[in-house]
């Protein structure tokens, strides 16, 4: 049968249910577990044995069915797992009596896999062993009109799980898990942070003038105010603000929105957190670093060897730290410390790096070198520090290293995960660097901002010797859930929309 078949064949079922006084669509049902208490509470119930004093009431989805005879056995799945109802004629037809006098025949013609229901009934396990409610009763609660994949061949089409991931959360349990974990590792994340004193504090989203990264922003329209918006690219500046105005630890969590290219790695709406201390420096913000990763690993997957794709990575603290000179020059062999513009970009080419010609400063260079030769090789967790000033608008300049300034980003499996500043409180300095970021928006550059005026007096009011930190959450999930793309740890990824001439038959096989 065909989808629309099906979904015509399903309507007239639904029909025939209102005829029979039963709705399709309940307003609500009260269970008394979940199937994964039963199972747990059970576990050592014997086989073939029946317990009566006990009434039990779940809902679920109906993910298989079998009716042989007088007798039937189906599996119905809810949030927590899943279990078997063993269901007899007489004993189902006496549960529901005259409610519904042909109950059986109801459920073997009327309720198809897809369909939520809710029964009532005891515990049994089957002479085969399988802990299975003994159904008395049952509600049907909402009557699927589409058809869910065949159980053998699954929903294969990629595309279409990222498009109607509702589907593919009914039939790939390991989805469900993925976003359990998420919401396990944000919870996590608050917790420690809150149980260290840090207050969450929520910025705009919407922003007169975009800042905090190189990024290029999405931009709206305010028709009241008649001005131009923008959707945020970070949250560092308003919790800068904060920390001006007297605050001393502070942090959010929430989306970024910036409008660039879709990978496995880049989602135009993702999620950070970003957390700032007064009083702190960017090596205080590595301990932070550590602390705050670890213990969320912990306590999701209770311990701190993990894989993630076919990697075996350790998250066992203190981290190494290594310095953008220093492995620049273990993979090329140049020392930027030692050579000028002219040198270092003949020895890079020499060394394979492409687009060395476009950098014009001896930092780009080294950015573009690291970027090229050292990234992806950095597996194991790897805060690498002290980076260029020209790539660092915001934060404050090396003590000790003159054109470096104090900050880090740790890498792991390839991938920035982390990404620190001792930031910068000097509004001079702050300033003449803004402007230089307006200066190259002003020739061109997308990802460039402008300056953004009340930032720079806000700083002007004095704000204190303050560590910053932004750890991104997507792909920390991915970390930790062994997932190869963002796609898969975000919800409902932003996707192409799908247009009619274009569109491919999926793989999808479907089966009643």
């Amino acid at each position: 049968m065909s989808e629309e078949d099906i979904r015509a064949t399903r309507l007239e079922k639904a029909e025939q249910l209102r005829q029979l006084g039963l709705d399709p669509y309940a307003y609500r049902w009260e269970s008394t577990h979940h199937t994964a208490e039963l199972q747990q509470k059970f576990v050592d119930l014997p086989s073939g044995e029946e317990i009566n004093d006990i009434d039990v009431a779940i809902a679920g989805r109906v993910m298989a069915r079998r009716f042989m005879g007088k007798l039937a056995f189906c599996t119905l799945e809810d949030e927590s797992g899943k279990i078997q109802l063993y269901i007899e004629k007489q004993a189902i037809e006496e549960g529901m009596g005259d409610k519904l006098p042909n109950a059986f025949k109801t459920l073997d013609k009327l309720v198809d896999v897809g369909d939520i229901i809710g029964v009532r009934g005891t515990i049994k396990r089957t002479q085969k062993g399988e802990l299975s409610i003994y159904v008395k009763q049952f509600n049907i609660l909402s009557k699927s009109l589409l058809p869910l994949p065949d159980k053998w061949h699954g929903l294969t089409d990629i595309a279409k799980r990222y498009r109607q991931r509702y589907v593919d959360l009914i039939v790939n349990p390991e989805v469900r898990q993925t976003f359990r974990r998420r919401a396990q590792i944000t919870a996590g994340i608050r917790r420690y942070l809150e149980e260290r004193d840090f207050l969450e504090i929520e910025t705009p989203v919407l922003q007169a003038e975009a800042g905090g990264a190189d990024a290029r922003p999405f931009i709206t329209y305010h028709n009241t105010l008649e001005m131009q918006l923008y959707l945020r690219i970070a949250t560092e500046l308003h919790l800068k603000r904060l920390i001006v105005g007297g605050f001393e630890k502070v942090f959010e969590m929430g989306r970024i929105f910036r409008n660039e290219g879709i990978s496995t790695r880049h989602n135009p709406e993702f999620t950070s957190v970003e957390i700032y201390q007064a009083y702190a420096d960017y090596n205080d913000m590595m301990d932070l670093t550590e602390g705050v990763i670890t213990t969320v690993a912990l306590a999701v997957l209770g311990t701190l060897q993990i894989n993630y794709q076919g990697e075996e990575i350790n998250l066992t603290p203190p981290w190494r730290r290594a310095t953008m000179h220093d492995l620049v020059k273990d993979a090329t062999g140049v020392d930027f410390n030692t050579c000028n513009l002219q040198e270092a970009k003949g020895a890079l080419k020499d060394a394979g790096v492409p687009g060395v010609e476009a950098c014009n400063s001896i930092g780009k260079l080294l950015n573009l070198a690291f970027e090229e030769k050292v990234e992806t090789t950095l597996i194991q967790p790897t805060f690498v520090i002290d980076y260029p000033v020209e790539i660092s608008p915001l934060a404050k300049p090396h003590r000790s290293k003159p054109g470096l300034v104090e900050r880090f980003e740790l890498f792991i499996v390839g991938r920035e995960t982390a990404n620190s500043f001792s930031e910068l409180t000097d509004p001079i300095d702050q300033r003449q660097r803004l402007e230089e970021q307006a200066a190259r928006k002003a020739a061109g550059d997308l990802e460039a901002q402008g300056v953004d005026e009340d930032f720079l007096t806000a700083l002007e009011h004095g704000m204190p010797p303050t560590g910053g930190l932004g750890i991104g959450i997507d792909r920390l999930v991915m970390l930790l859930t062994d997932s190869a793309s963002i796609r898969d740890v975000i919800a409902f990824p932003l996707l192409k929309p799908e247009k009619p001439d274009e569109k491919v038959e999926s793989e999808i096989k479907t089966g009643k």
